[in-house]
Parts: C-alpha cells; sequence; structure tokens
C-alpha cells in the first residue's frame, strides 16, 4: 500500500473533511427515515446497503494517518441527542431478528459468542456518527475527523461492522432459502461467559426463512443444482 493512500497527500483536507462528512450525514438520514416504519418491507435491504457504504467512510478514516485535534480538551457539546426512541423503532422493526452472536474480537482465542441486538448497535453508531457531526456543523473539522477515527477504532468500526456481518447474514439465510436457527432465550442480558455454550447449544427451534422473507422485504433465489 503507498503512502499516499494511508496519508491522503493527493487529496485536499478539506474535501476529504466533506466527503467524510457527507457520508456519515447520508447514514443518518437514511437509518432516521427506516426507523420510521413507513417501508417496513425493504428494512433490511436498505440497512445493509447503508451500512456498507458506512464501512467505506470508516476505512478511509482507518486508512488515513492518525488525525490530531487542534486543542488539548474537546469542546462541551452539551447533552447528547437521545437516541431512545431511534432505539426502540428498531427494536419492533426487526423484532424476529434482532438478536443476533458476535464475537467481540477475533483475535482473542476461544473467546465466546456474545449476543447483541442490531437496533442497540444502530443507535450507539448513530450516537457516535452524531457527536463528530456537531462538531464539524460548529466549524471544527478537524475535531470532527479526529473524534471520527478515535470511535471508528473504539467502537462504531467494531459495531457497524458486527452489524453488516448480521444484515449480510441474514439475506444470505433468506436468498439460499436456508433456514435460520432460532436464538431462543438469548439474552442480551445474559452473562456468557458461563453458559454461552449452552445458550447456543439449546436453541428451541428454527425460524424457517420464509416467515421472516415477506415482512423484511427479502426474496428467496433459486436452488442451483
Amino acid at each position: 500500500m503507498s503512502d499516499a493512500t494511508l496519508h491522503a497527500v493527493d487529496q485536499d483536507p478539506d474535501d476529504f473533511a466533506v466527503q467524510i462528512a457527507d457520508q456519515i450525514e447520508s447514514f443518518i438520514v437514511a437509518v432516521t427515515e427506516v426507523a420510521k416504519g413507513d417501508e417496513p418491507d425493504s428494512a433490511v435491504p436498505f440497512l445493509l446497503l447503508e451500512f456498507s457504504q458506512l464501512m467505506l467512510a470508516g476505512g478511509r478514516l482507518g486508512a488515513h494517518e492518525d488525525i490530531l485535534p487542534d486543542e488539548r480538551y474537546e469542546p462541551d457539546l452539551g447533552p447528547e441527542p437521545d437516541v431512545d426512541e431511534l432505539r426502540e423503532r428498531f427494536a419492533v422493526i426487526l423484532e424476529p431478528i434482532d438478536v443476533y452472536s458476535e464475537v467481540f474480537d477475533p483475535y482473542e482465542p476461544r473467546k465466546a459468542p456474545v449476543p447483541h441486538r442490531i437496533s442497540d448497535d444502530i443507535a450507539d453508531v448513530v450516537t457516535d456518527l452524531r457527536h463528530g457531526l456537531a462538531h464539524y456543523r460548529a466549524g471544527r473539522t478537524t475535531e470532527a475527523l479526529w473524534w471520527w477515527q478515535f470511535s471508528y477504532f473504539s467502537n462504531w468500526g467494531s459495531t457497524a461492522s458486527a452489524t453488516l456481518r448480521a444484515l449480510q447474514s441474514l439475506v444470505a439465510h433468506v436468498r439460499l432459502d436456508q433456514p435460520l436457527p432460532a436464538l431462543d432465550g438469548l439474552d442480551t442480558d445474559q452473562d456468557l461467559t458461563e453458559a454461552a455454550e449452552d445458550v447456543l447449544a439449546e436453541e428451541a427451534g428454527r425460524v424457517m426463512a420464509e416467515e421472516i422473507a415477506g415482512p423484511l422485504g427479502l426474496r428467496t433465489v433459486r436452488t442451483v443444482t
């Protein structure tokens, strides 16, 4: 990989900031619209697309040289916007498939799967992105880029990539007409360090793809023989 890729020396810093901000704002606007529930049949495909595009912005931030803020201490932004309504709306829309299992760090050997909720992940990612966007809109471009890059490494990058994998897996199950295991009893408040294997092994049934395909805007494909 060239230094030009890592340091973005061939790109005006202002152009880079504008492009990242546009991608992030587009994501926030899109998921907020999906959360309204006006088109529930297309919720999962839209989320798959939006998270895929967001990860491109994250990859660009991750590949960029370290961004240093202009000030030692972060300027006060006041109270964070409430995301509970967004979280609750997605919990309703995605109820059949909201919970999924994820390995937090693939480089930690024998790490037990941890239950997550897509609705929680979306709210967490939006919170991080809005925080940086508030700096950007206040004219603190470097502060915004620093925050987006830092929180990409520390939080929203791993959260968004896990959500993307869950969404892609769901679409693959449905499009390939494969049964989807039901994680009955899997609770995100549960400590799986002791019971992870038992919980995942005692799945109490299967949710067939056709039961969720229609409501979530997915269709199966013909089996290739």
